[in-house]
Formats: C-alpha cells, sequence, structure tokens
C-alpha cells in the first residue's frame, strides 16, 4: 500500500502520518516504512545540533502499523488503548528508514493487541505490546 491507500483506512494526515508504505506479509503480520525527513516538526529543538526521534513518536510509527494490521472499518478510528513492555535500544535520526513489524497476538473485537517491532538497518531500536480499541467516529 502507499500513502494514499494508507489514508483510505488512518485517520491520520500530514505531519502525524508516519508511515510512507505498508506490505502485508505472508504469516498474517504486515511491515511499514517510514523515512524521517530531515526538517520534520518533532526533531527540531529534540536536540539542538544532535537532532534524535522521540521515543512517543517511534511509538506512534509502530501503531499505525499496527492499525494497518487491524485494518478498522472505514469511520471507525483505533484508539491506543496500553504501551507495555516498551523498549527503547537504539536512536533513530532524521534520514533514517525506519521498518516496522506488527504482528497480532490477540483479538476481542473491539480489542486488539499487536506486538510490534521497529528497526533502522536490520537493527531494531524500538519494541513493544500495544492494545487498541477500535470505536466508531464521535463515540
Amino acid at each position: 500500500m502507499d500513502r494514499k491507500q494508507i489514508q483510505e483506512i488512518l485517520p491520520h494526515r500530514a505531519p502525524m502520518l508516519l508511515v510512507d508504505e505498508v506490505e502485508k506479509l505472508a504469516d498474517g503480520s504486515v511491515q511499514g516504512s517510514y523515512i524521517v525527513p530531515r526538517d520534520a516538526h518533532f526533531v527540531q529543538g529534540h536536540f539542538p545540533g544532535n537532532p534524535v526521534v522521540p521515543g512517543v513518536i517511534l511509538c506512534e510509527m509502530m501503531g499505525q502499523a499496527c492499525c494497518l494490521l487491524i485494518e478498522p472499518d472505514p469511520g471507525a478510528t483505533p484508539f491506543f488503548t496500553s504501551m507495555d513492555r516498551v523498549k527503547f535500544r537504539r536512536v533513530v535520526r532524521p534520514g533514517d528508514k525506519v521498518i516496522t513489524t506488527a504482528r497480532l497476538t490477540k483479538s476481542r473485537a473491539p480489542f486488539y493487541f499487536v506486538s510490534c517491532t521497529a528497526s533502522v538497518d536490520g537493527r531494531v531500536c524500538a519494541s513493544g505490546e500495544f492494545s487498541f480499541a477500535v470505536t466508531q467516529a464521535n463515540q
């Protein structure tokens, strides 16, 4: 899926759409990618002279990949309900291509539980277990 197809599923838009493309894998997982822009709003001032992608943004990147795995119905919005065992292992910088891999571990609608990793150049930079509640708009 390209950004246009992703926007048909996710409610996010620039500058908070943090997935450039996504692919469904044969094992049922999804793999997304995002190239961190050198002028991204979230690295300006974090930290001057040594820009680093904030951990919460890495969680959002993983969360968006998770939601593309869930593929909520049109008009429905997935909301984070928990983030567990989140770990940050490496620094992510502007210009890096972040690969997110999300696997569904359990579901009981409207709740979904997903394990996700984020990596750069094949090295894990963040991981966690996330849960979501999918709700209809305006609930």
